[in-house]
């Protein structure tokens, strides 16, 4: 990792893995391109889609509890989500539609197959496209400052059609957004408060949340976009007075959190102990086995268009991507984890009691990534028994 910091790629990294009980951290380079303020253990990063896993966990806290269930509708407490109308086709107009076959559900939310979402090869031009950009419900990078309050939010989305049948495919992101609604609506308080009360204290993650407080700015890095292939990077969002220095008005399901190598690595470990850490246990072991399950049939995958054999050996949990089949040099089947966009990655292996977590400031499309793939090629090689 050190050779991506010294030509330039990135200004620093934490990474960490775990094996059998072992820990390894590296806390490389600085905070900022050409800056001196070294990089720092308990350094805050914007995990972006690593937020998912979080939420998913926090509704299946829920679905235990039995306060929600996977296969109910989700109308009762999103009525903006009621009888929808889904598109005959991607690029049909807007008033081209038919009737939902059946009402959205938690596992659909889950699975993201809740007919909703980014729809890759769509065209710009198209009228859904065009319009969920217009609404500011179209993907691209995370920004708080962006986003409406979540109940404007959610009304937008109900004046827009599905681009799909309710559990027909895996369209990507959306669904964790809706399901952040979802928790703060049937516990009556906002996310951040749920998941602070039911998972980030019980793991000691006191570095994650929403936004970063006055005294603690000073442990986050400032934020950078490359573009894909491109070795140059560009500041987006800064320390202080950036976008992650305030409370949002939405709280994003999907990408709004921000965590600490430690503290995601709880989770992790939660995660990989089948639901427990320490003293405490977040979900049953049933629970967990069946998040990191894939739940996607062959038909949804096919139909999933996410970007051209992704699908062939990967498939999709509650909240969690899960490898199927050994295609590559760092991956097990049965490995669950996901990706962040703004830099950041983690997975945990469970037929080789592994967990790696990477956290930079390089936002970059993951699947394409040089430097993704070089940190995960360097853990699996270093197995040696």
């Amino acid at each position: 990792m050190s050779r991506h910091i010294e030509r330039g790629a990135l200004p620093g990294a934490i990474t960490l893995v775990s094996r059998h009980g072992e820990v390894h951290v590296d806390v490389l380079g600085t905070m900022d391109l050409g800056g001196d303020r070294p990089m720092r253990r308990d350094a805050i990063f914007r995990i972006a889609s690593m937020t998912k896993p979080v939420v998913a966990v926090a509704a299946l806290i829920l679905v235990e509890e039995c306060r929600l269930r996977l296969d109910d509708p989700v109308d009762p407490l999103l009525p903006e989500l009621a009888n929808r109308r889904v598109l005959t086709a991607l690029d049909a107009q807007l008033t081209d539609t038919v009737p939902a076959r059946r009402p959205i559900t938690l596992r659909d939310l889950l699975t993201f197959r809740n007919g909703f979402g980014t729809a890759n090869g769509a065209s710009e031009e198209y009228p859904i496209a065009a319009a969920a950009a217009e609404s500011g419900l179209a993907g691209g990078p995370p920004g708080p400052a962006k986003r409406p309050a979540p109940d404007e939010w959610l009304r937008r989305l109900g004046d827009l059609p599905l681009m799909a049948q309710p559990g027909e495919k895996w369209l990507y992101n959306t669904g964790s957004d809706i399901l952040g609604i979802l928790i703060a609506r049937a516990t009556g308080q906002p996310l951040e408060e749920f998941l602070r009360e039911r998972i980030f204290e019980p793991l000691g993650m006191r570095g994650t949340g929403f936004s970063v407080p006055d005294a603690d700015i000073g442990r986050l890095p400032t934020g950078y976009l490359a573009d894909p292939g491109a070795s140059d990077i560009s500041p987006f969002d800064p320390a202080l007075g950036g976008q992650w220095s305030r409370r949002p008005a939405f709280q994003s399901g999907s990408a709004g959190l921000l965590s600490t190598v430690d503290d995601y690595f709880a989770f992790a470990t939660m995660l990989l102990s089948l639901g427990r850490h320490g003293q405490e246990r977040i979900l049953s072991r049933p629970t967990v086995l069946t998040m990191i399950t894939d739940q996607l049939t062959p038909a949804q995958k096919a139909a999933s268009g996410f970007f051209p054999g992704y699908f062939d050996n990967r498939g999709w949990g509650f909240g969690v991507s899960v490898i199927t089949g050994r295609d590559e040099l760092s991956g097990s089947p049965g490995r669950f984890g996901w990706d962040g966009g703004f830099g950041t990655s983690w997975w945990s292996d469970p037929a080789e009691n592994l967990t790696g977590i990477l956290l930079t400031q390089r936002g970059e499309f993951p699947a394409v990534s040089g430097l993704h793939r070089d940190f995960w090629t360097s853990v699996y090689q270093a197995l040696d028994d």
